[in-house]
């Protein structure tokens, strides 16, 4: 049986579930269950039911569209403590993209029903829920205003730094070390450029010694000179 304590405490470490009350948190608890993924698995695919709310307990997941057999668009990546397919109110009860785990991830998932009575009872996390979706959407219009005035190099090299405030661990005073966890084609798709291209800037980043990383392990990066600013 699981741990219902354990959940609670989870669910109250969640910044967008803050403002439930503490019966329906325990609710939440009681309702929900645990899904361990590994590395590559697919949570859901285009087409599958809107069964669950997820919370990602640990682990990275990506959100994405695939466009044809070889070639995907990621819209979204997921980290810890981050909500995903909360978006239940659409009139289509089919999900419309897919969620695949990009290493080893743990994920509380929230029956929907239960998410969309929680939603018309307390309009706090209505509030909250509404906000997290409106983020999702501005992060979408923000990518399309970089496509559009950014080069190929600042948007990688953003990219990187972000990387670095979400997932890096401090070394030292101003170095800062994020293992991404992703390959250069994965990393071109959240970049709207080529695999060709993220290779060729990675290397002149090196070369300007504002990053590091070792030919055998590209995916962990050290960056130089980081502010969290």
């Amino acid at each position: 049986m699981e741990n219902i304590a354990v959940k609670v405490l989870l669910i109250k470490d969640i910044d967008v579930f803050s403002n439930l009350t503490d019966t329906q948190v325990e609710r939440v608890a009681r309702a929900s269950s645990y899904r361990k993924l590994y590395k590559n698995d697919y949570l859901y695919r285009p087409g599958a039911k809107k069964t669950y709310v997820n919370i990602l307990e640990k682990g990275t997941i990506k959100l994405g569209n695939d466009i044809d057999e070889d070639k995907s668009i990621i819209r979204h990546l997921i980290f810890g403590g981050d909500i995903f397919g909360e978006n239940v109110f659409t009139p289509s009860p089919l999900r419309n993209e897919f969620a695949q785990a990009m290493e080893n991830s743990h994920i509380l998932q929230i029956p929907v029903p239960l998410f969309r009575s929680l939603v018309v009872e307390n309009e706090l996390f209505a509030s909250d829920i509404m906000e997290v979706i409106i983020g999702k959407l501005n992060a979408v219009e923000e990518r399309l205003h970089n496509f559009v005035f950014k080069k190929a190099k600042a948007r990688i090299w953003d990219f990187i730094k972000e990387m670095g405030k979400l997932k890096g661990i401090r070394i030292g005073l101003d170095e800062c070390l994020v293992n991404h966890g992703m390959s250069h084609k994965e990393i071109a798709f959240v970049t709207d450029t080529s695999r060709q291209t993220v290779a060729r800037v990675l290397g002149e980043l090196k070369e300007s010694n504002m990053i590091h990383f070792s030919p055998r392990k590209p995916h962990k990066i050290l960056i130089r000179n980081f502010q969290m600013g």
